[in-house]
């Protein structure tokens, strides 16, 4: 596969290594538009979501069978994409989430060397997949009760490629070959965004900000969202808008260089003039990049990559939002932006 350039460098990036083992871990690959977001960062997203809501350990979501468009709680949900400030599926995603990041943890996966094909995996390397396969599996199975449930649209398609894409990799594993990493840093990056997302929820931070945006446009004509519970990759071949996403992301993650030297527990009212100084500088960097996210989505001509694009959109609106008042809990909104991103770029990656 042909090699991606890097990220910017500095203390809060992730990349895929370019040695035979990644010493930095694999779980995100690049992490576009820095956003302050780096692997603890996106655990301890997760790590919100079961603290704020203490009884998620045990949620579950039972009983749901998988049936027609019409059994589907977001049938009637055709309007457009917006941060979502609360959801009765993200107690019983605290509990899935954390129970797939704890295998991941047991075998190391951050570390493994993707580059390594299945015919060429040591007895350690083969049970390292296998614990995983049997975890993301499992997470899938549970997450398709989501995505029946939930009430919104576009976190219905979130659930419902976590599961399609899990199901995919988990199929390519017996003959995997690197390429078929890309598939599971798709299932990784749309985990991190339903933990951001469900943190946002419970921490509140999207809800202290989602009355200070504007509505987003209807969705595209004849692309009113995705109809029924969603089984297929959302991108099965490579789109043209791909090598714009991928451009932009790169481009913006430059723009906000300085922004992201900035610690992001350091709330609004401890940052130095200078730090002040850079948060006023990026803010409109990125609204203008919520605004192209959004151009992008919509000239995609394919309702779920659309979908995701708004949502990457308002969820990077509603961060810009939240700065002037800043607090660590509304790292979730930019993480769940720059997951969001990442997921349709690696998804690009995976069709190509």
């Amino acid at each position: 596969m042909t090699s991606l350039p890097p990220p910017p460098s500095g203390p809060q990036q992730q990349q895929r290594g370019n040695g035979p083992t990644p010493s930095n871990g694999d779980k995100v690959k690049w992490i576009f538009g820095g956003l302050a977001v780096v692997l603890a960062i996106a655990l301890a997203v997760v790590v919100t979501v079961l603290i704020v809501k203490p009884d998620s350990e045990n949620a579950s979501v039972a009983g749901t069978p998988s049936g027609p468009e019409s059994d589907l709680a977001s049938t009637s949900d055709t309007s457009s994409v917006n941060v979502i400030t609360e959801d009765s599926t993200c107690d019983a995603w605290g509990s899935i989430g954390q129970q797939l990041a704890t295998a991941e943890e047991s075998v190391n996966w951050a570390d493994r060397d993707y580059r390594v094909p299945a015919t060429s995996w040591s007895s350690s390397q083969r049970a390292m997949y296998e614990t995983v396969a049997k975890a993301m599996t499992a997470a899938a199975e549970k997450t398709r009760n989501l995505e029946t449930r939930t009430p919104h649209r576009v976190l219905r398609e979130v659930y419902g490629q976590f599961v399609a894409y899990t199901v995919r990799f988990v199929d390519r594993l017996p003959s995997y070959v690197e390429n078929d990493d890309d598939l599971a840093a798709v299932v990784d990056g749309l985990s991190s965004a339903l933990s951001g997302i469900c943190s946002g929820v419970s921490s509140k931070a999207a809800a202290a900000v989602e009355p200070l945006l504007s509505e987003p446009d209807e969705p595209s004509s004849g692309l009113a969202g995705s109809s029924g519970a969603d089984s297929q990759l959302f991108i099965e071949r490579d789109l043209p808008v791909c090598a714009e996403w991928e451009s932009n992301a790169k481009m913006f993650a430059d723009e906000v260089a300085p922004w992201r030297a900035i610690d992001p527990n350091i709330p609004y009212g401890d940052w130095t003039r200078e730090q002040q100084s850079v948060v006023e500088e990026v803010r409109p960097v990125m609204s203008a990049s919520a605004d192209e996210l959004e151009r992008l989505g919509r000239r995609s001509g394919n309702p779920v990559f659309e979908d995701f694009a708004v949502l990457a959109a308002q969820y990077r609106r509603a961060f810009v939002a939240a700065l002037p008042a800043y607090t660590p809990r509304d790292n979730s909104l930019s993480a769940t932006a720059t997951y969001l991103v990442n997921s349709v770029l690696w998804a690009c990656k995976a069709a190509s």
